[in-house]
């Protein structure tokens, strides 16, 4: 019997792996192609824990599986390496970004290394260097230049355009565009060519506009809102104000009916295809247009809604804060109150004012708008349920059939008009759903809502007060940040107006800075860098690109990393395309997936790719979750007391502790104390044993809960072998899971027992070379097909249980004949590839096994002769019989009632009835 030394095998087969550029892919684009992926990770700095290799690990087993089934497979990895964290900590340590980032690349790379992860070699990429984000940059000037033609429901250049307006004006054009004035050929030409510019970013699929944000002057920059709560920056509690900023944007909306479509042609978890919907929001409905009373000077109001059947129902509009509209009709009387409201409102973020549900408030503007049909007046409010970047940031407000604007109408004394006739609702409450006859609305009287909505929207547009349109919930997405980690724009500004630089230009690199602190008037870092920021075509732009922009496209460089001269070589990615299988977390439902999705079809339109959909085939890994661990203290004292002694009249405040501390819920006190020195007089009320047991509470693994596992705790102890059959092994893959270190000793030890059951004492393997028995083949041949219909449906944790009765069966026959174990290894290898390649080289393999095929199974093995018939009487099941499955009825009554568990079980009592069912049941009524 051998020694399985898990450190030794691994080490070396990683190196040889390495050495050998093992699994790199091949140039024969005749074979079939499978693109596995994971989504590519930030590399903090405190590198990986058990969580995040969950679907590394998955995809991993599928691509060593297709590389054996004869695919030329492409598994790469790479970097998001861009970010706000890196930014954050050359804030305060005055480290660079790409210095911190390397060591923490360095980090993750070590440790997936370690987890006998294989990757395809030389495929690397991390979106901070400038090699990769030259063509980010590329991207963008492809969008900047580029309008979207709804005629063709495609991209085209800005120059098609540009012809245009040159020959007949804007009139005749259907694009998307926020332009809402007309021209004619000749006034076009007539405009100066800075208007005419002014007029283009207007149409631009890459273009400036003015855009809440979330502006922290103490901090000096713009925050995201998820950094904002309650109205504070989360980094130092300084107060946060919404406030009007001229941003890059990306024209997403044009895309929405794509996007759409999209959604219906690929292999996606419902989930995240209704997110999707949802979250593109299409709607039907109309524009209608509210003059402003006395006011004729001012352009009418413009709201949008679904519900236009509802019109006469119309009892005041409510504005967003925000609205342009706003300063130019409050009166005098009312300016000081506006003026409150709109400076509070300016401290909430957009995620406040949506989730605040419950409350409702605003403030009158003094000014009164004209009902569109009936030309009465009605009241102009200002509110914060009302979000300048949904819809026109404006609405109709019907109380009666809306909850929101019921609760606001009941609270401001403003009148309730019903209009559908239903029940009394204003005892009660709004009226939403879209049924029921409408009444007190003209010529709307006794139509259905259906008929109603129909019939209003042909009213509005021939009398000109409205247009029945399509709406989306989705905006355009901010697309520039006040930060320094980043792609830099490749733009120039020349008065105020931005051009493009060459293509030739690229890349725009970042400089060096003596501060990573934002300029402190809404401008990065990068604006204090005089040198770089006067180029000698113009200013340079200050903002850097998001985080997800070279997240965008970074699948397609995976394919042509090293090519200099454009972004991907055409027939390349026609062969790899689309990715056949995509693993990574939920979280990214509706960021990620939407703009790489946005990307690709605008790429698709340019012509730079084939394809419009990216991801074939999305699968979200489910978290593994981690054990945390809290102490007890007493309420204003430095005492603590075990969980198991803990007073229930005493009130008590939870404090987390690290969960390395604890083992078996019991606290190692000093290590407490030596990590937590605040508390380092503190004591501690033990219980009866002399021990202090901790809480425990089941979360999601995390370094802020300090629950988390190191893998490389567990490689080291166990190998990554088990490390990785382990995980598999917690649960079906899409699932959330605690982890559980207590099963781990099991999967190791099938390890140890399966290395151990092969070898010798000098490590040599002992299978011998006689003919393998009919039951021998059924279990081999069992497990050809189970783990193969596994993998392929993602059913790893299965796999690894078919592998432990493979092997439990195998030693029970005394089996070690190579016939069996040779193929079976190959089955095994993509859950323990250093085991099986171990074994595969001891035993004299002049190949190594990743170049092996992998086995077919025959049906004819898995026909047994047999069967385990489970034998019920009065319907709970006793024991089981093997029988042969061609005995006749007579046949088996006999052999039942010459078995000792039937004579045992059947005692005195008589019997009545024996029902047999061929290879099912045995149920025996007594």
């Amino acid at each position: 019997m051998g020694h399985y030394n898990h450190s030794e095998i691994e080490a070396k087969w990683q190196q040889i792996w390495q050495q050998n550029s093992s699994f790199s892919v091949s140039d024969d684009h005749k074979k079939p192609k499978f693109y596995v992926l994971d989504m590519f990770p930030y590399p903090s700095g405190s590198g990986l824990h058990v969580g995040h290799p969950l679907g590394y690990i998955a995809t991993d087993i599928v691509a060593r599986y297709k590389r054996l089934c004869g695919y030329n497979v492409l598994h790469p990895m790479g970097y998001d390496a861009f970010g706000l964290p890196a930014e954050n900590y050359a804030i305060a340590t005055g480290t660079h970004p790409a210095h911190s980032t390397e060591k923490n690349i360095a980090r993750y790379r070590q440790q997936l290394t370690k987890m006998g992860l294989a990757y395809t070699p030389n495929t690397e990429i991390r979106t901070s260097d400038p090699n990769y984000y030259k063509w980010t940059q590329w991207i963008f000037l492809k969008l900047f230049n580029s309008w979207y033609n709804n005629s063709l429901d495609k991209a085209q250049p800005i120059e098609t355009l540009v012809q245009q307006f040159e020959e007949n004006g804007n009139t005749a054009i259907s694009a998307c565009t926020s332009f809402e004035e007309t021209f004619t050929g000749e006034e076009w030409k007539n405009f100066s060519p800075k208007h005419q510019q002014e007029i283009l970013l207007h149409y631009r699929l890459a273009y400036l506009s003015w855009m809440e944000v979330n502006w922290c002057p103490v901090l000096g920059t713009v925050l995201a809102n998820e950094e904002v709560k309650d109205g504070l920056s989360e980094r130092g509690g300084h107060p946060v104000y919404r406030v009007p900023m001229r941003q890059w944007s990306l024209r997403i909306v044009a895309y929405a009916e794509r996007l759409l479509q999209g959604l219906t042609e690929i292999n996606w978890p419902s989930s995240v295809v209704e997110m999707q919907r949802n979250w593109i929001g299409r709607s039907t409905g109309a524009y209608c247009f509210f003059s402003i009373d006395s006011k004729p000077e001012i352009a009418p109001v413009k709201i949008f809604t679904t519900r236009p059947d509802t019109l006469f129902g119309a009892t005041f509009l409510a504005l967003a804060p925000e609205h342009p509209v706003v300063k130019e009709i409050t009166t005098p009387e009312q300016q000081e109150a506006v003026f409150t409201y709109c400076e509070t409102s300016a401290r909430k973020s957009e995620r406040d004012r949506i989730a605040n549900l419950n409350t409702t408030t605003g403030v009158f503007t003094g000014a009164y708008a004209l009902h569109p049909i009936t030309q009465q007046k009605i009241p102009i409010w200002i509110t914060d349920y009302v979000l300048a970047s949904y819809g026109t940031g404006a609405i109709m407000a019907v109380p009666a059939h809306d909850a929101r604007d019921f609760k606001f109408a009941q609270k401001y004394n403003l009148p309730i008009i019903q209009v559908i006739q239903n029940k009394n609702v204003k005892e009660n409450s709004a009226y939403e759903a879209k049924e029921g006859i409408l009444i007190q609305s003209d010529f709307l009287n006794g139509k259905s809502v259906l008929e109603a909505i129909e019939a209003m929207g042909q009213y509005l547009e021939q009398a000109g007060f409205g247009k029945v349109t399509i709406q989306y919930r989705f905006r355009d997405p901010v697309f520039s940040r006040q930060r320094y980690w980043g792609e830099p724009f490749p733009i120039v500004y020349q008065d105020d107006i931005p051009y493009p630089l060459s293509e030739n230009d690229l890349p725009v690199t970042l400089p060096n800075v003596q501060s990573y602190k934002p300029a402190g008037n809404g401008e990065s870092p990068l604006a204090n860098v005089f040198d770089w920021l006067n180029h000698p075509k113009g200013r340079r732009e200050t903002n850097t690109m998001p985080g997800w922009a070279g997240s965008s496209w970074y699948f397609l460089r995976y394919i042509d990393v090293e090519n200099n001269n454009q972004l991907i070589d055409f027939q390349k990615q026609k062969y790899w395309m689309n990715v056949d299988l995509y693993i990574g977390g939920a979280e990214h439902a509706v960021g990620h997936l939407l703009y790489a999705r946005f990307w690709a079809k605008f790429l698709y339109d340019i012509g730079v790719i084939s394809f419009q959909e990216p991801f074939q085939k999305l699968v979200n890994q489910g978290m593994i979750l981690g054990n945390s661990c809290y102490l007890f203290k007493k309420k204003n004292e430095q005492t603590f007391v075990s969980k198991n002694v803990l007073d229930p009249k005493e009130s008590y405040i939870k404090v987390r502790t690290d969960a390395s501390f604890v083992q078996d819920e019991v606290l190692d006190i000093e290590s407490f104390k030596e990590w937590m020195p605040d508390y380092k007089s503190a004591t501690f009320e033990m219980d009866s044993t002399g021990k202090f047991y901790c809480h425990i509470e089941v979360e999601k693994m995390s370094k802020t809960f300090y629950n988390v596992v190191n893998p490389d705790q567990i490689c080291e102890t166990y190998g990554a072998d088990t490390l990785r059959m382990f995980e598999m092994f917690l649960g079906p893959l899409e699932q959330t899971k605690p982890w559980s270190s207590q099963g781990i000793s099991g999967v190791y030890s099938f390890l140890k027992r399966f290395f151990n059951w092969l070898t010798d004492d000098t490590g040599n393997i002992c299978w011998t070379t006689e003919e393998p028995t009919a039951e021998e083949q059924r279990v081999l041949h069992t497990t050809i097909k189970k783990v193969a219909e596994d993998i392929e449906k993602l059913s790893f944790n299965t796999s690894v249980s078919q592998f432990m009765i493979a092997l439990n069966e195998l030693i029970r026959l005394n089996c070690r004949k190579q016939a069996i174990f040779e193929p079976l290894l190959v089955v095994l290898s993509p859950f323990a590839p250093h085991l099986t390649a171990e074994l595969w080289g001891c035993a004299g393999n002049k190949t190594l096994i990743h170049e092996a095929n992998y086995p077919k199974f025959n049906e004819k093995y898995l026909q047994s002769d047999t069967y385990d018939y489970p034998v019920s009487i009065n319907g709970k099941m006793k024991f089981k019989i093997n029988l042969d499955i061609q005995l006749s009825e007579a046949e088996v009554r006999e052999l039942l009632a010459q078995h000792g568990d039937f004579q045992r079980y059947l005692g005195d009592k008589s019997l009545k009835k024996i029902v047999y069912v061929p290879g099912k049941i045995i149920n025996v009524v007594v």
